[in-house]
């Protein structure tokens, strides 16, 4: 088949990538002309392990090559950004501006498959109408529906084939039809069911684990008020058969826990209460953490702050919805000093102990696995004032307490 994908980010990319890899023919499309350019010599310009390879041998074998405008195809996928904007509402005009992009190219028999995380009803209400442009008949002449992807950055060409699927459609015939193209590479379950369900399903699976985040940030906090360690009564907990508690931190990133929940909130904000106050409850992590930063540098003259990682998550360089991010804006509107580092984030890969030289804390905010590494007692002589708050329980505080630091971690007493 001829697949054009619209959107080659951290998920458009990989997808076309893996299609072509099947054999099919594949046009990846992006406003971004250095992303087009990139593909079509066998390149990338995002991080995801095994990307690179798998780009390089589809274009090689003139499977995959990028374009700034669509092409008839026989599949159309939607893989376009739906960020949130500053009022917590879904930022729809990369979905909008891409149905209505690809109308003039579709054709009888023709399947459009949405697979950007949106709010319920997007498929039915935006996507639909925008096609119906066509002249086709939706669901006899023109088949339609929603697939969402359930990756996480760092294995997504793994997950995309070994975790399961689903396919829904806004009749049986475009559902089945969408599952069958996904069989091409997807060896988990592929599940089929509405669309408006599927939209629903993505959402509350991150949903789901922002609740469960937000609960381990409040226990956090009740825990440091009652004298007791978090990360120990979690692991505690969770020894439970049925107790399943995550883990705190200095907030939540990336672009669907953090985001996701708003789209629920959004179409039903008298209802999805629980939801919306989980949503505060991790948003306003940055800002107790800033908080306890001004509170540990209180006194100091001209105080200096190094921020070990910035990106949301570990051991990756998507920024998207960044808490260190938030939290670094929020230090900046006080007299502290910041200064970042981390070794996957473009503009803030220098030395950790030239960051760290003069500083009167050291901040962990992302636990990368090379922070391993690091000389803790070198870091400790090169500060001003040997202070660690460590927000991931990623460091020993026998051990950082032997290197010369004092010890603080977010949820402990």
């Amino acid at each position: 088949m001829k697949i054009c994908i619209i959107g080659l980010g951290y998920i458009g990319l990989p997808t076309a990538a893996m299609f072509a890899s099947k054999g099919h023919n594949v046009v990846g499309v992006d406003k971004n002309e250095q992303i087009v350019s990139a593909l079509n010599q066998g390149e990338i310009i995002i991080e995801e392990d095994h990307l690179a390879k798998f780009v390089k041998t589809a274009v090689t074998e003139g499977h995959l090559h990028g374009s700034l405008v669509p092409q008839e195809a026989d599949a159309f996928i939607i893989a376009v950004p739906t960020p949130i904007t500053d009022e917590k509402k879904a930022d729809m005009h990369f979905v909008k501006a891409a149905a209505e992009e690809i109308t003039p190219y579709l054709r009888k028999g023709n399947l459009v498959i949405l697979e950007s995380t949106s709010p319920i009803g997007t498929v039915d209400d935006l996507i639909c109408p925008i096609i119906a442009g066509s002249g086709l008949e939706i669901g006899s002449e023109l088949f339609v529906g929603h697939s969402p992807e359930r990756v996480i950055p760092g294995k997504i060409l793994y997950e995309l084939v070994h975790n399961s699927r689903i396919a829904g459609g806004i009749n049986q015939e475009s559902a089945q039809r969408i599952a069958d193209l996904y069989r091409t590479f997807v060896e988990g379950e592929i599940y089929l069911t509405n669309a408006r369900t599927a939209e629903l399903c993505k959402l509350a699976e991150n949903t789901f684990r922002d609740i469960n985040i937000a609960y381990a940030n409040e226990l956090a906090l009740i825990c440091e008020k009652s004298g007791i360690n978090v990360w120990e009564a979690i692991s505690l907990c969770n020894n439970h058969p049925r107790v399943n508690i995550h883990q705190p931190g200095p907030g939540v990133g990336g672009h669907c826990i953090a985001v996701d929940p708003w789209f629920i909130v959004e179409k039903q904000p008298d209802t999805a209460k629980l939801i919306h106050q989980a949503r505060l409850i991790n948003d306003n992590m940055p800002t107790i953490v800033a908080q306890k930063i001004i509170n540990l540098t209180q006194g100091q003259d001209k105080p200096q702050v190094t921020i070990l990682g910035v990106t949301y998550k570990p051991n990756v360089d998507d920024m998207r919805e960044s808490p260190i991010l938030t939290l670094i804006s929020h230090l900046k509107t006080t007299n502290i000093q910041v200064i970042a580092q981390d070794p996957f984030a473009k503009g803030y890969q220098g030395d950790p102990y030239q960051a760290a030289a003069g500083s009167d804390l050291l901040v962990l905010g992302v636990d990368h696995n090379i922070y391993r590494d690091l000389d803790l007692k070198r870091l400790a002589q090169a500060m001003r004032t040997a202070k660690l708050l460590d927000t991931r329980n990623f460091f020993d505080r026998q051990t950082t307490a032997a290197a010369g630091f004092e010890y603080h971690l977010l949820g402990d007493k």
